[in-house]
């Protein structure tokens, strides 16, 4: 293949819009978005579906024991680590079209342009489709590029439970992918990962393209405020012990705690749990989610002290307490430098606008960066909305993402002479 003929290499973007409306079909919601939970019925349909692109376009796939799908595209020299791209197909309950699985299709079309052109890559390639990055069915997040990267043991993954406790490795044996191939038995040359941005700079800049250099570090906690159940009628006000008062009154602490530590301070509170959730009944209890993010580690670890003193202040043993238990920490993590420097070129190379950004999301990309050279490449989404059924990007700037992949690939993997 001719120096000219790869500069004018592109992907077949019609194409790829299609493959996303196609999969957006499987647990479409009514705003039209998508809620395809992990390992539940709409997930093995996703899978399925995706699985059998993958196969039409001539890659072998193995399953691992986390139920992880690797789709291998074979290169001249196999004994070569491959160069491997892709995302989830996993979403959130009421979440969009385009989150992980567009870089799962972003390298379902890399593979499908090779073949359009005939071109044999010389380290193979591969397509990962990762499980339960999303972490909203079964804690923690990430977890299948968790656990292929050893930062959670296997054991622990499969015994988590749903709310209505249903485990990994039930859910896994039930939609029939629960595999065989050892865990971080795949190894790569390099793993690159597309996605929306999920944040409002590219679009509000006018960007199409970032080359991400790392990570936001997280914490999460959960807090658990005990005080007494009673009857809402008859407790005087200076008599009850409200777990939900004592809760609210917290939230809004905790809620400002990342004000000193901007711009990259984040803090959130999503997800709740009312104990016993009766209309005439005192709460005696009230469970919350507490999400920390910052892209030093010195500087989260100062938002987690903060947090803590938070709590002490509200804990007031006798009357109601405040436990503050640790759920899950990943650090700041920064994406491998040459890997970056592929991206910008190729960036240049297309005639693509790009600019260097940092993540403030978790990404499967930030557990594999611990295993292999690692990068991502973002593209806007409309207003910076992801997590959302509204979540909207552009079949322009898709495309030039996956443009950017497909030149950052071959560059790595190198093509075979003919």
């Amino acid at each position: 293949m001719t120096e000219s003929t790869f500069s004018t290499l592109r992907i077949d973007g019609q194409r790829l819009w299609r493959s996303l409306m196609n999969l957006a079909d499987i647990g479409a919601t009514p705003k039209g978005g998508n809620c395809r939970l992990a390992l539940t019925e709409e997930d093995r349909l996703g899978r399925e579906l995706v699985s059998s692109w993958l196969r039409d376009a001539g890659l072998t796939i193995d399953v691992d024991q986390m139920g992880n799908i690797f789709a291998r595209r074979a290169g001249s020299r196999n004994d070569l680590p491959p160069v491997a791209t892709g995302s989830h197909l996993d979403t959130q309950p009421t979440g969009g079209r385009f989150d992980g699985c567009y870089g799962v299709l972003a390298g379902l079309e890399v593979m499908r342009v090779l073949n359009d052109h005939s071109i044999t890559t010389e380290a193979p390639l591969e397509v990962v489709i990762w499980t339960n990055e999303e972490g909203c069915r079964f804690v923690p997040v990430m977890m299948g590029s968790g656990v292929h990267a050893g930062v959670i043991p296997l054991e622990t993954a499969l015994a988590a439970k749903d709310r209505n406790g249903d485990t990994v490795a039930a859910s896994l044996e039930r939609i029939g992918y629960s595999g065989d191939i050892p865990m971080g038995s795949k190894t790569f040359g390099a793993y690159i990962e597309s996605h929306i941005e999920q944040g409002p700079v590219l679009e509000a800049e006018g960007i199409a393209v970032g080359a991400v250099t790392g990570s936001l570090g997280l914490r999460w906690f959960d807090v658990v405020v005990t005080g007494q159940e009673a009857h809402a009628g008859p407790t005087p006000m200076p008599y009850r012990r409200d777990a939900l008062k004592r809760a609210a009154e917290l939230i809004g602490d905790i809620l400002a705690l990342a004000d000193p530590y901007q711009p990259h301070g984040r803090v959130t509170c999503g997800e709740f749990d009312l104990y016993p959730n009766s209309r005439n009944v005192i709460p005696g209890r009230v469970t919350f989610s507490v999400d920390i993010r910052h892209l030093e580690n010195e500087t989260l670890e100062q938002m987690e002290h903060a947090l803590q003193d938070i709590c002490s202040k509200h804990h007031e043993p006798g009357k109601v307490t405040v436990e503050l238990q640790d759920v899950q920490r990943v650090p700041p993590t920064p994406f491998n430098s040459d890997l970056v420097d592929l991206i910008r070129a190729s960036s240049d190379g297309l005639g693509i606008p790009y600019r260097d950004i940092e993540t403030g999301a978790g990404h499967d990309a930030v557990f594999i960066s611990r295993v292999a050279p690692t990068a991502m490449i973002f593209v806007p989404c409309e207003d910076g909305i992801s997590h959302n059924e509204s979540e909207n990007a552009t079949p322009e700037d898709l495309e030039a993402g996956a443009n950017v992949l497909l030149h950052t690939m071959l560059r790595k993997a190198g093509i075979a002479a003919s």
